[in-house]
C-alpha cells in the first residue's frame, strides 16, 4: 500500500513539475535540443580579398559574353556615379567586382598582350578596330578608341580601375585562351598562360573560375548583376 502511495505522490509532483515548467515558459528536458542554425557558407582563404574590399555597398557583375564586358564596365561606372551624385558617398565608399568569365575572358589583358598578340585575341572576341577594321593592338575595354562599341559612354576599364573596382579573371577561360594563342603563334599553351596571367588589367585578380567567383562574392554580400 506504501508502495502504492509513493508512486502516486512521485507522479503527481512529476505533473506539477510539468505545469510549473510550462507556466513558467520552460519546456521538458527532451525538447531542448536547439534547432538548426541558418546556412553559413564556408570560407575560403582564396577569396578573403572579396571580403577586403573596402564599401558600406557592395556590387559584383558578371559578365560571361563578348558584348557584356563593355557594359559590366557601363553599369560599374554607373553604380560610382549614382552613388556619389544621388548619396554623397565617396568611390571608397562602394566595393565592385567585374566578373569576366567565358568569352568575355578576353578582354582580361592588358594592352601589351593585346598588341603581342591581336590577331587570336580579335578573332576570340569577334572584333576589329572601328576605323581600320583591322585586329586592335590595343585592349578594346581600356581605349576610348572603342567607346562606341564596347560601352555607348566610352568608359574604359582602366577608368572604373582608377575608382576602386576589381576584375576577377576566370582561370579556366584564361587556360583556354592560352592554347588559342599558342596554336596560332606556335608557343606552348604554359607559356602563354604565364604571360597572360602576369599582365592582366589593372585591379585584376585570377579566380579559379568566373562562375564561382559570383557565387564567392553572393556569399560575401554581394548583390548581383548581370551584364547583358
Amino acid at each position: 500500500m506504501n508502495s502504492q502511495n509513493n508512486r502516486a505522490r512521485r507522479s503527481l509532483l512529476s505533473g506539477l513539475g510539468a505545469v510549473a515548467g510550462l507556466m513558467l515558459g520552460t519546456r521538458p528536458a527532451q525538447a531542448q535540443t536547439p534547432a538548426p542554425g541558418a546556412f553559413q557558407p564556408a570560407r575560403h582563404q582564396q577569396d578573403e580579398w572579396m571580403n577586403a574590399l573596402p564599401g558600406k555597398h557592395r556590387t559584383v557583375i558578371d559578365c560571361a559574353a563578348v558584348s557584356a564586358a563593355g557594359t559590366g564596365v557601363f553599369y560599374a561606372n554607373n553604380i560610382f556615379t549614382a552613388n556619389r551624385n544621388g548619396y554623397q558617398l565617396t568611390d571608397g565608399d562602394v566595393a565592385v567586382i567585374v566578373v569576366l568569365r567565358h568569352e568575355a575572358t578576353v578582354f582580361a589583358y592588358n594592352d601589351a598582350m593585346w598588341s603581342k598578340y591581336s590577331a587570336p585575341l580579335a578573332t576570340l572576341a569577334r572584333i576589329s578596330h572601328p576605323k581600320t577594321k583591322q585586329p586592335p593592338t590595343v585592349n578594346p575595354l581600356t581605349s576610348a578608341e572603342f567607346g562606341s562599341v564596347m560601352t555607348s559612354l566610352g568608359v574604359t576599364a582602366t577608368d572604373i580601375a582608377k575608382r576602386g573596382a576589381h576584375f576577377a579573371v576566370c582561370d579556366m577561360a584564361t587556360n583556354r585562351i592560352a592554347g588559342v594563342i599558342a596554336s596560332a603563334v606556335g608557343s606552348t599553351p604554359s607559356a602563354i598562360y604565364k604571360e597572360l596571367t602576369a599582365n592582366l588589367l589593372p585591379n585584376g585578380r585570377l579566380v579559379a573560375a568566373g562562375v564561382v567567383a559570383v557565387n564567392r562574392a553572393q556569399e560575401f554580400g554581394y548583390s548581383m548583376l548581370t551584364a547583358g
